[in-house]
C-alpha cells in the first residue's frame, strides 16, 4: 500500500517552536514500522518555519515574508537533521524534496516530481516533502501543507492520505467551544454545513485549520483517494487504520470510473 502522511507544525513542536521530542520520536518509530511491514511511505512535513522561529528565539511566527523565509531556511535544516537521525536509527534512508506551487502546476515539472518520488520509493527510501518556504511567496506557494499533502497523494497515486493534526478528526462543531460537538467517523460528501462549521486557521505557529483539511479532502475524494484525519499526538492510531478499524475521520474516495 502507498501511503502519504502529512504532519503539522502543532504535532512537531511545542508552542514555543522548539521540538516536541516525545511526539516526533514516536512518530518516526511508527512510520519506520509501517515501512518495515512493506508499505510505501511518503511524509509531507510542515514545521520548517515553526522550528526556525524556535531556533532563532523569535517571540512569534513572523508576519513579513523575508523573516518567514529566513526562519524556513534555518528550520528546514534542523527538521531534516532530526528526521535523518531518527529514521536512521531504524535503518531507513530519507530523501528531501522541496516544492513550489509551480512544480505542481507545470506539466513537465509535475511529471518530473512524480517520476522522482516513484524512483525513490523503488529504492526503498522515505521521501520527506515540504513546500519550499524559502523561495515561495504565496502563503507560502501552495497555500498550506494540508493542500500540499492532498496534491502529493494524488500525484503519486497513493492509496490514502493520513493527516496528523491537533484534533481527533472532523466534528459537528468546534469541540473546543461546544461540549455537544460530536466526532464524525466517516464522510462521503463534504457539505456546505461542514465548511461553515470548519472555522478558521490553526495555531500561532501553523497555517492550517479544519477548513484547509476539508479542501484537501475534496481533492483526494474526487481523485478516488481515501483521506483520514487523526490526532497527531497519537501516531499509533495509524496501526488501527491499517488494521481496518474506525479511528479519527475517514473521507471516502469516490469510486473511479473507467
Amino acid at each position: 500500500m502507498r501511503i502519504v502522511v502529512k504532519v503539522g507544525t502543532s504535532t512537531l513542536t511545542h508552542p514555543t517552536g522548539h521540538l516536541d521530542i516525545r511526539h516526533v520520536e514516536t512518530l518516526c518509530k511508527v512510520l519506520s514500522d509501517v515501512k518495515n511491514a512493506g508499505h510505501e511511505l511518503v511524509l509531507v512535513s510542515s514545521g520548517a518555519i515553526g522550528m526556525g522561529v524556535g531556533k532563532l528565539n523569535l517571540r512569534e511566527r513572523p508576519s513579513d515574508m523575508a523573516t518567514k523565509q529566513a526562519a524556513a531556511a534555518v528550520g528546514q535544516c534542523e527538521l531534516m537533521y532530526i528526521y535523518d537521525q531518527l529514521f536512521g536509527t531504524y535503518n531507513h534512508t530519507i530523501a528531501q524534496i522541496l516544492l513550489t506551487g509551480e512544480d505542481l502546476r507545470d506539466p513537465v515539472r509535475h511529471r518530473n516530481f512524480s517520476n522522482t518520488v516513484g524512483r525513490l520509493l523503488e529504492l526503498r527510501t522515505l521521501p520527506v516533502i515540504n513546500e519550499n518556504d524559502t523561495v515561495s511567496t504565496v502563503e507560502i506557494g501552495v497555500g498550506d501543507n494540508d493542500t500540499l499533502g492532498a496534491l502529493v497523494a494524488v500525484s503519486v497515486g497513493a492509496d490514502m492520505l493520513i493527516i496528523l493534526s491537533d484534533i481527533e478528526g472532523l466534528y459537528t462543531a468546534d469541540p473546543r467551544r461546544e461540549q455537544t460537538a460530536r466526532l464524525i467517523p466517516e464522510v462521503r460528501e463534504i457539505t456546505p454545513q461542514m465548511r461553515e462549521s470548519a472555522g478558521g486557521g490553526g495555531t500561532a505557529l501553523s497555517t492550517g485549520g479544519m477548513a484547509t483539511k476539508l479542501t484537501a479532502a475534496d481533492i483526494c475524494m474526487k481523485a478516488g483517494t481515501d483521506m483520514y484525519i487523526l490526532n497527531g499526538a497519537k501516531p499509533r492510531l495509524i496501526y488501527d487504520i491499517l488494521d481496518g478499524k474506525s479511528v479519527g475521520t475517514r473521507f471516502v474516495g469516490k469510486e473511479k470510473t473507467t
